[in-house]
C-alpha cells in the first residue's frame, strides 16, 4: 500500500459522516461514528439506503485526510464503515480503513460489507497488521432469496471470517429463514451469526419463535434499534 502521505489525498464519493448509536449487531447501542461512502454493486429489493447508489448522486467528495479529520471531531470510539458498499472502492477503501485505525482513540471499526465483494485482500491486510487485527471487524450481510441478490454471494468470504466478525442474514420470510439455516450449516465456522427481520415483512416475534423452535442456540436476533428510536425513514441517525 502507498504511504500515508500519498493516499491521504485520494478522494472518495461520500454520502454522510455522522455520530449516533449503533443500531444493529454486537455493538448495538454504543455511540458510533458512521462513515457512509457512495456506490453499491447490489440492488436489494428491501434496501433502506437507496440514496447511497445510482441513480442518486454523492452528497460530496472528500479526501481520506478530510474523512479522518471529520471522524476525529467526534468523541465516539467506534466507527461503522458502511455504504452503499464500503469496500467497492478497493485500494481507496483499504487506505481509508488503515487511516481510521491509526486514530488513537478508535477501538473498533466494523465494516458493513454486502457479501458480494471478495474479502480476501482486505482480510490479508488485516492479518498483516497488528493494529488492524486489534480494531477491524467484518459484518458480512449475506443476501437471501427475497433480496434478489443471492446469486452474487462470494462463499469463499466465510474463510476470511474470524471470531470478532459477524455474519448477518436479513430475513423477509420462511424461505429466507430456511436458506439462512442451510448457509450457516454449510459455510459458517467463525463469527457471530445474526438474524435480522426485514422491517416491513417479518414480524420480530415470529423470527424469535422460529429461532427457538429449530433450535438455533448460537444465533443472535438483531433488531434495527435506530428504527425503534426514530422514524424508520429518518436519515443521519
Amino acid at each position: 500500500m502507498p504511504s500515508k502521505e500519498e493516499y491521504g489525498n485520494w478522494t472518495l464519493p461520500m454520502v454522510e459522516i455522522f455520530e449516533t448509536v449503533e443500531g444493529e449487531g454486537m455493538g448495538q447501542g454504543l455511540p458510533t461514528v458512521f462513515v457512509r461512502v457512495f456506490h453499491c454493486n447490489l440492488r436489494c429489493t428491501w434496501c433502506d439506503t437507496p440514496y447511497s447508489y445510482a441513480p442518486e448522486k454523492p452528497e460530496f467528495e472528500a479526501t481520506i485526510d478530510d474523512i479522518v479529520e471529520k471522524v476525529s471531531t467526534f468523541p465516539s470510539r467506534r466507527i461503522c464503515f458502511t455504504g452503499g458498499e464500503p469496500l467497492i472502492h478497493r485500494q481507496k477503501s483499504a487506505a481509508l480503513i488503515k487511516a481510521m485505525a491509526e486514530l488513537d482513540h478508535i477501538v473498533d471499526i466494523h465494516i458493513e460489507t454486502n457479501g458480494a465483494i471478495d474479502l480476501m485482500p482486505f482480510d490479508e491486510l488485516r492479518r498483516s497488521d497488528d493494529l488492524l487485527m486489534s480494531k477491524v471487524r467484518f459484518v458480512m450481510d449475506y443476501k437471501l432469496p427475497d433480496s434478489g441478490e443471492t446469486d452474487k454471494m462470494v462463499h469463499s468470504n466465510f474463510d476470511c471470517l474470524m471470531e470478532q466478525d459477524e455474519v448477518k442474514f436479513v430475513i423477509a420470510g420462511d424461505e429466507d429463514f430456511d436458506y439462512a439455516k442451510r448457509v450457516v450449516s454449510k459455510y459458517n465456522s467463525s463469527g457471530q451469526v445474526l438474524f435480522s427481520p426485514v422491517w416491513e415483512a417479518m414480524a420480530p416475534d415470529r423470527l424469535v419463535e422460529k429461532v427457538l423452535a429449530e433450535p438455533l442456540p448460537d444465533v443472535k436476533i438483531s433488531m434495527q434499534l435506530h428504527k425503534v428510536i426514530w422514524d424508520p425513514n429518518r436519515r443521519g441517525v
